[in-house]
């Protein structure tokens, strides 16, 4: 029955797509994060929806009349240097060139549909749709640990979806706590009341599903998270004792079997877990070292990599002829593609965090943008910052969710800056008009903003 379901769906999706190709942008969002089809046991579990949706959406977008241009600026110049770096470096990657370049294709093809995204979506409406599908999508997740920690007392593991890149408990409890911050910005900005507390309910689900996973990153991820979210949110005191509450209860409910395994952080040198991802970091560190450009190009976790580089002394653990993946975005970043690698890396998330933090600056008194931008800028920085402090931990240099974020800042930013372009335009021939006699109508006075232009943000 889900079989027939999710090929129902999807399949139904086709004819909108080819005629709206923004509803393929949501659709790819929705099978990349959510990937629906592993739920089912049947046919449905190895179909290509993924490319059925991508082939539709492409022939949509080179016959829509409602593209947009690329939106260039900073934070996309670092963006594409990146990929073209990840290509440069599969010319001298180490392992085979049919694994590594397979390894690109799957991997541009993300980022493809990531820049379509970035040419189709514009204003309030249309982000805050693609934020509702990313956050639904992964926060079902959220919603079902919820339930199944409560359950189970707490004593069972949550587990993402079969065949993804959240499908263990870490990495799905990192994803979680980065769509924490926009399920806040959902129940701030939602005037339906039904909508405000469904938020609620997910909010307080997905923190036990966050503790769920068992992750003691996860952990770490959402202390440094719900504090930037109390920091940045409109009433910071309130918001801090809602969600300290809300965190002190979940770890409260949780069984002394959790409260053990998270008390390993502080001696991690006795945790053979640990300690294996300082074996895996040395091993890395040492091939960016030999290889300091390009390092090993995608598939770091290879036999030959760790025959070669791994450190001889570990103390008492003796991880010789094992093979690891990098448990960290940055000893990723810098495995994969080496020190200009892991700098771009860096970079990408640091200009997205600080144009983010420029953009609230600048539309906080705005009467139009002040409703909204602030307070998303200001959750995705929350995200980034959950991100920065789980994916220490985890191997998710190329999970969609981060890229995804990132692209929330470039169309909020293409949306304020070609919605303002377009009021001083029609300010500008509005005084042409006056100044030439020509207008027979209402104009817009000097200095008066174009009303209708700027309010296209919110269609």
């Amino acid at each position: 029955m889900r079989d027939i379901l999710i090929t129902a769906i999807i399949c139904g999706l086709i004819p909108f797509i080819l005629k709206n190709p923004r509803v393929g942008a949501y659709a790819w969002a929705w099978l990349a994060m959510m990937i629906p089809h592993r739920m089912a046991f049947g046919f449905a579990r190895t179909l290509p929806f993924s490319q059925i949706v991508g082939i539709a959406t492409l022939i949509g977008f080179l016959f829509s009349k409602d593209k947009k241009p690329f939106p260039f600026s900073a934070i996309t110049a670092i963006y594409l240097s990146l990929l073209g770096w990840m290509t440069v470096t599969s010319f001298f990657a180490i392992d085979s060139p049919d694994a590594i370049w397979d390894r690109w294709g799957h991997i541009m093809k993300i980022h493809l549909f990531l820049m379509l995204t970035l040419m189709l979506l514009r204003g309030r409406e249309q982000i805050e749709r693609l934020i509702w599908v990313i956050t639904l999508s992964i926060g079902f997740y959220g919603f079902k640990g919820g339930l199944f920690t409560v359950m189970t007392g707490g004593s069972g593991r949550v587990w993402g979806p079969a065949g993804g890149v959240i499908a263990g408990n870490n990495a799905l409890g990192v994803a979680l706590v980065m769509l924490v911050p926009f399920m806040y910005y959902l129940f701030q900005t939602s005037t339906r009341r039904y909508l405000r507390n469904g938020m609620l309910v997910l909010i307080a689900a997905t923190f036990l599903g966050i503790l769920g996973t068992q992750s003691r990153g996860a952990l770490l991820a959402l202390v440094s998270m719900a504090f930037f979210v109390a920091l940045k949110g409109k009433r910071p005191v309130m918001t801090i004792s809602i969600i300290g509450g809300l965190l002190i209860a979940a770890i409260a409910f949780m069984p002394d079997s959790w409260t053990s395994r998270m008390n390993t952080i502080e001696s991690y040198d006795q945790d053979s877990s640990a300690m294996s991802r300082v074996y895996t970091w040395k091993t890395l560190w040492n091939l960016a070292v030999a290889r300091p450009l390009v390092g090993a190009g995608f598939n770091a976790d290879i036999p030959i990599i760790f025959a070669t580089y791994a450190p001889l002394d570990m103390g008492k653990f003796d991880f010789q002829g094992t093979v690891l993946v990098a448990h960290s975005i940055y000893f990723q970043a810098l495995g994969e593609h080496g020190f200009p690698g892991l700098i771009l890396y860096l970079l990408l998330g640091l200009i997205a965090w600080r144009k983010a933090g420029k953009l609230a600056a600048a539309t906080k008194n705005d009467p139009e943008l002040s409703t909204w931008v602030p307070l998303l800028m200001r959750m995705i920085q929350a995200s980034l910052a959950g991100f920065a402090v789980g994916g220490a931990f985890l191997s998710m240099v190329h999970f969609d969710l981060p890229y995804y974020i990132v692209a929330l800042v470039i169309l909020v930013d293409a949306s304020v800056n070609e919605s303002r372009a377009a009021a001083r335009n029609a300010t500008t021939q509005s005084q042409r008009a006056t100044a030439s006699g020509e207008g027979s109508g209402p104009t817009t006075l000097p200095g008066q903003p174009a009303t209708n232009q700027r309010r296209a943000l919110t269609r």
